[in-house]
């Protein structure tokens, strides 16, 4: 089925201290996407940085959502940590925490989770750690949105326990015809027109390529591309304008989607 509006998001404040990643340009990118996925301190982040970028989010009316990761600063939360399932859900909620009390500050709510990088995957693969995290989330606050992909463990078991969820489509990552993402360690510089195209291809028509050269049919209501991406303001500029251009909006009114 045709969109005619979607949400645009991005992983925002995925530094620390004076490091950052990808090309620092989150300042630019927050204007053209309308969800932020904001580090909250173990991938990355810091106090200051997630305060700068909840504070961007409320200028630009982005809604905001905690991005929490494996306690892994070194390997940026992409590699996968082996730790008891008690351990990694509570440093969930301490992320979540983290950032609340930032959206607190600056008066806005928060909108929606979405684990990060590797523990993401493993959310995704583990039906058992999923439901955990998604009890903790609805005590937590069970308003909130779960990010997370159509066809993960994580899905299911927040559409069985009722939790809202928001299904996401990659623009610069590739699908095989499992309907798994293909990661790659370095992703390289892609062609904004290409990655524009292929968002274009998925909301108008709902079909990806995958990397066998085969059509998949996919489900989703946001589109992700990474602040990281090498290159990424101008994915982002071109998806944006190849959206709007075909007269579908961004915006992240789900319900709408």
């Amino acid at each position: 089925m045709r969109k005619t509006q979607i949400d645009l998001n991005s992983d925002m404040g995925e530094g620390f201290g004076i490091w950052r990643a990808g090309d620092g340009v989150d300042d630019a990118i927050m204007p053209l996407i309308s969800s932020a996925n904001i580090a909250a301190g173990f991938h990355a982040g810091d106090p200051s940085i997630m305060a700068h970028t909840v504070a961007m989010a409320k200028q630009h009316g982005v809604g905001i959502g905690t991005h929490p990761g494996y306690r892994d600063l070194v390997g940026f939360g992409r590699r996968r940590i082996l730790a008891a399932d008690s351990e990694l859900i509570n440093d969930m909620i301490y992320q979540m925490g983290a950032l609340s009390a930032f959206a607190q500050l600056h008066d806005v709510p928060m909108q929606h989770v979405k684990p990060h990088g590797a523990l993401y995957m493993t959310l995704a693969a583990d039906e058992n750690l999923s439901e955990q995290f998604i009890e903790a989330v609805q005590k937590l606050n069970p308003n909130l949105y779960l990010f997370c992909m159509d066809i993960s463990a994580t899905y299911r078991v927040a559409q069985k326990a009722g939790l809202r969820t928001v299904r996401e489509f990659y623009g610069d990552r590739h699908y095989d015809n499992s309907g798994s993402i293909v990661f790659t360690r370095n992703i390289g510089t892609l062609d904004a027109q290409a990655v524009a195209d292929k968002v274009l291809e998925a909301c108008v028509n709902g079909r990806v390529k995958t990397v066998e050269g085969d059509w998949l049919d996919i489900e989703f209501e946001s589109v992700c591309i990474h602040s990281d991406t090498p290159g990424a303001l101008g994915l982002i500029q071109a998806t944006r304008q190849a959206l709007t251009h075909e007269g579908i909006s961004i915006a992240n009114r789900f319900e709408a989607a």
